[in-house]
């Protein structure tokens, strides 16, 4: 919900809405913050209290380590939460799974058109 272009402030969003993703899964961001370097945990079976839609695709915590035992950030370039949500939002459009969906769903679409002839009623 932090980081969905669908969600409003009020249910969660938390970046602003021209720098969120689409239906961000947990999965995605486990990937994207493990490739970043950090410790991740991917917590699979807890949710987000205000998400009142309980599919599988909404479940998922991920858990990342910011900061080192002393107080200092475990990487420089995200010394604050909203940072790694930033980089998040803007490294999952670019995952190969974002990518080959969009290209499929391209030819799905035209694959579909004009398939609703004769529907209706007749003419006299």
């Amino acid at each position: 919900a932090y980081l969905n272009n669908k969600k409003t402030i009020a249910e969660g969003r938390r970046i602003p809405i021209d720098k969120a993703v689409e239906n961000p899964t947990s999965t995605e961001i486990q990937d994207v913050c493990a490739a970043a370097g950090f410790n991740v945990l991917l917590e699979k079976n807890k949710m987000y209290p205000r998400e009142w839609n309980r599919d599988v695709q909404y479940r998922g915590r991920v858990r990342i380590q910011l900061r080192q035992d002393d107080g200092n950030p475990c990487l420089p370039q995200f010394p604050t939460r909203k940072s790694v949500m930033l980089y998040a939002a803007e490294t999952i459009p670019k995952l190969k799974t974002r990518t080959q969906k969009m290209g499929g769903s391209d030819q799905s679409l035209q694959q579909g058109e004009g398939g609703k002839k004769g529907k209706g009623k007749k003419k006299k």
